[in-house]
């Protein structure tokens, strides 16, 4: 079975049993963006600056990876004409109940972003890519695909991994155990901790591939911000884990 597969199969479980980024909004948090109260994370735990969005009503908006009916809701609200993209049959699950829920529509497409995006060129004005491709081998072709499906001056938000997490094992993040990259399909150990971890197939990204890639698939940087784990011991010592980053076409 293809590690991408195993993946969804495993997110698919951790949806069912209660996995924080399965969980879609309530009523009250989707009326709440309608009257212009909202916000969204890229990242663990800091919220996306408004600004880095601009006006949201009637903007074409793709949320790539961003199954789960927690952030395509509110760019519903805002009046965005939203298409969300993932490949967990339990995230998509969860934006339809919302979308059925207060009534809006949305496109809803299971699909693998490691293969060509099944968009024409030039049709989005936004792309909102929370933290996963942690999940992806390669990350520069889903740089290459964003730049290609978004219109001249168009948005890529992305939030993603620096690396650090993965040079440690378990929960005490006390010692730093692995090499990097972390592949677990080239080095037998990472997939044995991945495995008693239960973290599903999981990769390590350097900055060069991250930010690096977004700058030589075309985009022009614009800003970006760090966050932390929101939880554990590098997180008590303010040590950033994850990069979002806001980019233009």
């Amino acid at each position: 079975m293809e590690y991408q597969n195993m993946n969804s199969k495993t997110i698919d479980r951790w949806v069912k049993e209660g996995w924080e980024w399965g969980k879609p909004i309530d009523h009250t948090t989707y009326i709440s963006a309608k009257n212009g109260i909202w916000e969204v994370k890229l990242t663990p735990t800091k919220n996306v600056p408004h600004e880095w969005f601009g006006d949201l009503k009637g903007k074409k908006l793709l949320g790539l990876a961003s199954g789960g009916g927690q952030q395509m809701p509110i760019f519903s609200a805002c009046g965005a004409i939203c298409t969300v993209l993932d490949y967990s049959e339990e995230q998509i699950k969860s934006e339809k109940i919302v979308a059925e829920r207060e009534q809006y529509k949305i496109d809803m497409i299971r699909a693998d972003m490691t293969k060509p995006l099944p968009f024409e060129e030039e049709t989005f004005d936004l792309i909102f890519h929370p933290v996963s491709n942690c999940y992806v081998e390669a990350v520069e072709p889903i740089w290459r695909e964003c730049y290609r499906i978004l219109k001249p001056g168009g948005i890529l938000l992305a939030g993603m991994d620096n690396g650090i997490n993965y040079l440690f094992s378990g929960e005490e993040e006390t010692e730093v155990v692995n090499t990097l990259p972390f592949n677990p399909l080239k080095n037998p150990e990472h997939m044995k901790q991945l495995e008693q971890e239960d973290g599903g197939i999981q990769f390590s990204h350097t900055l060069e591939e991250q930010i690096g890639g977004q700058l030589r698939a075309g985009f022009r940087l614009t800003n970006l911000y760090e966050d932390t784990n929101g939880e554990g011991r590098l997180s008590e010592m303010n040590i950033p884990c994850y990069i979002a980053t806001r980019a233009v076409k």
